[in-house]
């Protein structure tokens, strides 16, 4: 049997899974990140998940290699970590890739979480009729991906797509990244958490009864769906940031699909039906006719079955590693 080991590392759990190589997931496991210990510990569990996915598949053979996805910027071609927020405290300057490749002896690809999530959407997904498409997960924070002509879309290094710090008010809140009103700020879960205490706060000062909501963008999310009005006034600014944002990419990138995941997402279609609404308000006709908005299609285990993707779609080592397979 063909397949690969993926690891998804993200600011709170790490993902492992024996992935075949159609994308079925062949067994999995997870544990906590702990970031707040360190990069070596970090870096430890890592090597003792694949190592305990190894042992779990040992009977169906040697793997093919091993495909790892990160939060932070990756040099996708070193397999250093460049940057990572304090999400991941010290994470920057690992050098995953090396340290893999010498514990295991196998080919190891590493890339940042979003961009190998990108990947997943586009061999085995929503992204698979389209040759240019963003992708975007709202989770705790905003990431986001860029494939155009089947080829994900790196920059200098292999930053590019940090479409959660992209401005939609450049007097807002400063940003960890020091932009100003970045749309990280109001449509991730952290930033609808940040709206919902400032809106608690206004209702309290204003003598107003307390709504019954915790401000967690779970229960906030929750409440929207269930009519509550204050939660409906947080969700439309976190929409309405969203939908300009979104405006920007289409007008930025004139792709053919705009693909939204994450744990925000999964409120389902009231949420793409109000987000669709302020996309249209904000978009020019041709460019929004030409673009579809679609919900992620692999799910939650897209960042385990894209970081094993990467073994069979990036080729051997070549000098352009973007390219998405041949798909």
């Amino acid at each position: 049997m063909t397949f690969a080991i993926g690891v998804d590392i993200g600011g709170t759990k790490i993902q492992f899974a024996a992935v075949a190589q159609d994308g079925t997931v062949l067994c999995r496991h997870q544990v906590p990140t702990e970031a707040s210990r360190g990069p070596a510990q970090l870096m430890d569990k890592v090597l003792a998940g694949i190592d305990r996915t190894r042992e779990e598949m040992r009977q169906a053979g040697r793997p093919a290699g091993v495909g790892i996805g990160s939060a932070g910027q990756i040099d996708c071609r070193s397999g250093e970590v460049v940057y990572a927020s304090d999400l991941l405290p010290g994470w920057a300057g690992t050098p995953v890739k090396r340290l893999v490749e010498a514990r295991f002896g196998l080919p190891v690809r590493i890339d940042n979480d979003v961009n190998v999530v990108a990947v997943a959407e586009k061999v085995y997904g929503a992204g698979r009729s389209c040759g240019s498409f963003v992708c975007i997960a709202l989770g705790t924070g905003i990431g986001g991906a860029m494939v155009e002509g089947g080829q994900l879309v790196r920059g200098a290094f292999g930053g590019a797509g940090e479409l959660g710090h992209v401005s939609v008010d450049f007097e807002g809140p400063l940003c960890s990244c020091g932009n100003n009103g970045c749309v990280e700020l109001y449509a991730s879960g952290s930033g609808i958490s940040r709206l919902g205490r400032d809106a608690l706060a206004a209702a309290r000062d204003e003598g107003r009864p307390a709504p019954g909501w915790e401000p967690a963008s779970r229960d906030i999310i929750a409440a929207w769906l269930a009519g509550e009005p204050l939660a409906g006034q947080v969700m439309d600014r976190a929409l309405r940031a969203l939908g300009a944002a979104i405006a920007g990419y289409i007008h930025m990138f004139n792709p053919e699909a705009v693909i939204v995941g994450g744990g925000v997402a999964e409120a389902g279609e009231p949420f793409f039906a109000a987000l669709e609404t302020q996309v249209r308000r904000r978009t020019s006709a041709a460019m929004r006719d030409a673009c579809r908005l679609l919900p992620a299609y692999v799910g939650a285990d897209a960042g385990v079955i894209g970081a094993a993707a990467q073994i069979w779609h990036y080729g051997d080592d070549r000098e352009d590693e973007s390219a998405v397979g041949a798909v």
